[in-house]
């Protein structure tokens, strides 16, 4: 027989129409091959492409590295069919981590300062994938999409119609998930918009006393507010129709509440109110998860099955330091009693965490990272002067937020300091993905002595205002030729005089 020229096996192999792989003494179907392969990591599969071309052909095999590519967790929304060469595929987005790495590191990106001057002062900030809402002392709530760049920022309609006598009350809290964003206002009405059908509120629910907590549900359309001791849960029905799902009765004020994410059929709250925290459910209402007697809780964050909680101890007088507690949300038993603080500890990130992780920060000024698996603190940091106000972290880094309103990055392995920005106010919001970073400083005092007392007055001093800053650090997100943010006024407000030196240096980057 003839044998066979080497550009019908490179043809052959390209084709990848081998019927037998043979291993060692023996041939086995191309499929069981593969299922054998499909146990190889990346540096393995790469060896075994230089036995021979046949196993080369198997080792570069579409569905391994489509594989490979979804285990780290890349392209996660996307078929086989998406991409021609998934090798390679995997090998940019590494490539693409690798340099959102360096550019966190380096503090290479771009910055914009997220700010609406008729809003007055800064009441309250929050963000969800790149989404931020902020609430002002004008009643207005005003809402900006940084995953576009080129972004406008569009104010949603206010609770009150334009016939309604006096001022707008001042806005409490914002919330805002992936479909929907709500505002509570101080004279206790809650106003709820639906990012996809306008500004017009689609919801409107009123409570007879001032609002304590706002929480929303991470996914899905559930609203939970606390007024006076009194819990209400809203969601829509199947009809799409607002109702109130659940109200709980409880003894004391709530200061934090949450919604336990990812629960099927009716909504879970967790409540904390001075020393006692609840577990609310349809089921079994006003269910006490933990209660200590003269120990009231300082933070609280939920995850799908936890709940984590600072606790303020007598301190020095009984040597018992403060801790944070872990309790499961099936069992209601206490998992973890962590850290020995004499500082309060002032937030707490579960949710957003790495598994088998947790993030807080104290009074004492540090930032600790606790191993939830041992109870350990794997790292303490030195962070702010005055205590620490916001902490988020993942796998490699922390960001922390200081009552001095300093935002500090810092390499979580190494316990170092990457970078830091300094604004005026507390830094009460942090949030980042891999590729941006959100932070608001809010002021304490919403009206500064020297501002002027006239509701049609819109001059202030930005240094009352607080400052909402959105950093980027994708390089191939940004858009060199679109003019940035702060460039592209359109005069159309009367915004009085407005400090605004940053129209000096347009393009500064950081």
């Amino acid at each position: 027989l003839k044998k066979p020229n080497k550009l019908f096996l490179f043809f052959f192999s390209f084709q990848n129409e081998i019927n037998e792989v043979p291993f060692f003494d023996i041939q086995l179907p191309y499929e069981l091959a593969l299922k054998i392969f499909q146990y190889l990591s990346k540096t393995e599969l790469g060896r075994c492409a230089q036995v021979s071309r046949t196993w080369k052909v198997l080792a570069e095999d579409e569905v391994l590295w489509y594989r490979l590519c979804q285990q780290e967790g890349y392209l996660l929304d996307t078929s086989i069919s998406d991409h021609s060469c998934w090798k390679l595929a995997l090998r940019n987005c590494r490539a693409r981590e690798r340099t959102l790495k360096t550019n966190w590191k380096n503090r290479i990106g771009a910055v914009s300062q997220l700010q609406y001057e008729p809003g007055k002062t800064l009441c309250d900030v929050h963000s969800c994938d790149g989404v931020v809402i902020a609430g002002y002392t004008s009643g207005d709530v005003r809402l900006w999409d940084t995953r576009t760049w080129d972004y406008t920022a569009p104010i949603l309609e206010p609770m009150h119609g334009p016939g309604d006598a006096g001022p707008q009350p001042h806005v409490s809290f914002v919330r805002i998930n992936s479909s929907l964003a709500v505002a509570v206002y101080e004279d206790g009405t809650v106003s709820v918009w639906d990012l996809m059908f306008g500004r017009e509120p689609i919801h409107r629910y009123q409570h007879n006393q001032r609002i304590q907590a706002l929480a929303l549900g991470s996914k899905g359309a559930t609203v939970a507010t606390a007024s006076g001791f009194e819990v209400r849960v809203e969601s829509p029905n199947d009809r799409g129709f607002w109702q109130t799902t659940e109200t709980y009765e409880i003894q004391k004020l709530v200061n934090f509440l949450n919604l336990v994410p990812d629960v099927t059929g009716s909504p879970v709250t967790v409540a904390a109110a001075e020393d006692v925290v609840y577990l609310l459910k349809a089921e079994d209402p006003g269910k006490i998860l933990h209660s200590v007697y003269g120990q009231p809780v300082t933070c609280l964050d939920v995850s799908a099955h936890e709940a984590a909680f600072g606790v303020k101890t007598f301190g020095w007088l009984l040597n018992e330091p403060n801790q944070i507690l872990l309790y499961n949300l099936e069992t209601s038993q206490c998992l973890k009693k962590m850290g020995n603080s004499i500082g309060d500890f002032t937030c707490v990130n579960l949710q957003n965490s790495p598994p088998n992780m947790l993030v807080t920060g104290n009074k004492d000024r540090r930032v600790r990272v606790f191993d939830l698996r041992r109870s350990e603190s794997l790292c303490s940091l030195y962070a702010h002067q005055l205590g620490v106000s916001a902490v988020q972290m993942d796998d490699w880094k922390i960001v922390s937020g200081g009552e001095e309103g300093l935002v500090c990055v810092w390499d979580q392995r190494m316990g170092t300091k990457l970078w830091e920005m300094h604004a005026r106010h507390p830094v009460r919001h942090v949030w980042f993905d891999s590729h941006s970073l959100i932070t608001a400083n809010i002021p304490d005092e919403k009206a500064p002595r020297g501002a002027s007392i006239m509701d049609d007055d819109l001059a202030m001093h930005r240094k009352h205002q607080g400052i909402i800053y959105a950093y980027e650090f994708s390089v191939d997100q940004l858009a060199v030729e679109s003019v940035l943010p702060i460039c592209r006024s359109s005069y159309d407000e009367v915004t009085g005089y407005n400090y605004n030196v940053g129209l000096a240096v347009p393009y500064d980057n950081i």
